[in-house]
């Protein structure tokens, strides 16, 4: 699934959201919440922890878990 997030203003109670060129779909979910807060940032642990995965990733690609790999390992937690 590819998402496409966009802060844009509202006129005459109307928003227009310009496409990518590249973003081929007949059809969207669109969701419309008011946006208080524009300087979201993201928390220095989740960096962190991005940024030690895409190490451990770079160093061993073949340790990757597939998405049905990873949803066994959560289930035999469970």
């Amino acid at each position: 699934m590819e998402a496409i997030r966009q802060f844009v203003k509202v006129k005459n109670h109307q928003v227009n959201i310009v496409l990518p060129d590249d973003f081929n779909a007949e059809e969207v979910e669109v969701i419309i919440l008011s946006s208080s807060r524009k300087d979201y940032t993201i928390p220095q642990w989740q960096i962190n922890e991005v940024r030690e995965r895409t190490e451990k990733y770079l160093k061993n690609p073949s340790s990757a878990t597939d998405i049905d790999g990873f949803l066994n390992e959560i289930e035999n937690e469970i």
